[in-house]
């Protein structure tokens, strides 16, 4: 048998080609009765339409590319959920790419996503080189989100506001009467920033020499690392601040294999708020990084530059909060 044609959905719900084709491009033009009807057609009848031909009619894919700069982040779950939630509503369609995998195979992580002609690129996470997607840019929209880089001229970027991250955590430890407090520094730019509002929250409380910056990778790891030899030293501290929550669970595995009970020993704060940090056997405390909202502002960013392309790039910076759950208590006596 034939497959159905937008002919035979028109003919089923008594309705012309053209009314079809509006209620398939997600027209709000269309009178309820009449979309419930098309829908109900194209349902019974299994209908599914031409991606391709629609493709070549409309001069667009309804495709968006996203480079991911690491699937290993449980945070960019929730970014991308927010992003896809609002794309879908659309009609747009997100195609993923790992940016990691790209560059080891010595591709310009964008290179696949550009020859599938997607309509627009959302870079999430930080990249080594975020000025090569200035020639994307001109190309195509582009929106940076998760990351605080420098972007070519045209480039939109959304991030969490991590300087006010940073601080929220350190006036926590601080308001419990934490004094000697470590931090578990991360790298590229979001790293330095939430390093930087750490420090400065410490030596605006006139605990500048308290402050113990520790380098790390923001991995499991590397902060198992990093949280043992702060945790080895005789002036070792009361609480530790890591720069993500995968770093914060190798600063609690470091804590219990030095016989140290978190919260009464030290305690131990993470940050961007991910499905790990929820886990009832961790609880941690950590800074909800805002991830689904810093996604729908990025597609909204993207959809404006469909309809408006042009113009200065944009930055917005979106609110994080605190989380306090079983990690931090006041400091042992």
């Amino acid at each position: 048998m034939r497959p159905p044609t937008i002919r035979d959905v028109a003919e089923r719900a008594g309705v012309s080609k053209s009314l079809v084709s509006l209620v398939l491009r997600g027209s709000d033009q269309v009178r309820p009765e009449k979309r419930d009807a098309v829908l109900r057609a194209a349902r019974e009848l299994g209908y599914r339409p031409n991606a391709a031909a629609r493709s070549l009619s409309e001069r667009r894919t309804r495709t968006v590319g996203v480079l991911l700069n690491d699937l290993r982040n449980p945070w960019f779950v929730d970014l991308l959920d927010g992003l896809n939630s609002l794309l879908r509503e659309r009609g747009l369609h997100m195609l993923l790419a790992d940016a990691r995998l790209n560059r080891r195979t010595g591709q310009d992580p964008a290179d696949p996503l550009l020859d599938l002609r997607v309509d627009g690129l959302v870079v999430v996470g930080t990249l080594p080189d975020p000025a090569a997607l200035g020639a994307a840019a001109e190309r195509m929209p582009v929106v940076l989100a998760g990351a605080r880089e420098p972007v070519p001229p045209g480039v939109d970027q959304v991030a969490g506001d991590d300087e006010r991250g940073a601080r929220l955590v350190t006036e926590h430890l601080i308001g419990l009467g934490h004094r000697r407090i470590a931090h578990l520094a991360g790298f590229g730019a979001v790293g330095e920033l939430r390093r930087r509002s750490f420090e400065a929250t410490m030596r605006a409380h006139g605990l500048a020499d308290r402050a113990v910056v520790e380098n790390g990778d923001m991995t499991e790891e590397g902060g198992y690392r990093a949280t043992v030899r702060l945790l080895s030293r005789p002036d070792r501290p009361t609480a530790v601040f890591a720069a993500n929550d995968i770093t914060c669970v190798g600063a609690l595995s470091a804590a219990e294999e030095l016989g140290l009970r978190v919260p009464h020993d030290v305690s131990v704060v993470g940050y961007d708020n991910t499905s790990v940090s929820r886990l009832r056997h961790l609880w941690l405390t950590t800074v909800d990084n805002a991830g689904h909202e810093v996604g729908r502002r990025a597609a909204r960013f993207l959809l404006d530059r469909f309809e408006r392309p042009g113009g200065e790039g944009r930055l917005h910076l979106a609110a994080p909060t605190l989380e306090i759950r079983g990690t931090t208590t006041a400091p042992p006596a």
